[in-house]
């Protein structure tokens, strides 16, 4: 068996509104809690930060099995939402949608943008980060797929 190891180092300096800082290999940032959570908004959070594990994780996988399944990419990009209901004072991660968008050069045939549409679904289930939160966030997937 192979085990990979991700270190992290954080600072936090005292109370509830105050700004930390995290390093883990090429991410250093400050962090504090969301304006949105009445924090002061400084640097990046933990909600940003599962957002962006789950949607980058999605996005390098998903690009791994296109280039494996040797389709003809023209573009891909993607945007995510993550939804936190708040109720009864409790913060809740409840849902990230992704929006991924992949055209597929003018060439690609029926066959590939087929392939195409079940790869879309299968990078889901197959980044790492996904089975880590699945049974706790729900996944959602809104795709525009297309050939030029």
């Amino acid at each position: 068996m192979t085990m990979h190891q991700f270190k992290l180092q954080a600072s936090w300096p005292g109370g509830r509104n105050e700004v930390g800082y995290i390093e883990s290999g090429n991410l250093q940032t400050e962090i504090s809690i969301p304006p949105e959570m009445d924090g002061p908004g400084i640097g990046t959070n933990p909600d940003e930060m599962l957002l962006g594990a789950a949607s980058t994780c999605y996005l390098i996988t998903l690009a791994a099995m296109i280039e494996r399944a040797q389709l003809p990419l023209e573009h891909l990009e993607l945007s995510s939402v993550g939804d936190v209901d708040v109720s009864n004072g409790v913060f809740t991660y409840q849902r990230i949608t992704h929006n991924p968008i992949v055209v597929l050069k003018k060439d690609a045939t029926d066959k590939q943008f087929s392939r195409l549409q079940e790869i879309v679904k299968q990078a889901e289930s197959s980044c790492m980060i996904s089975r880590a939160i699945k049974g706790n966030v729900e996944l959602v997937l809104e795709e525009d797929l297309s050939i030029s």
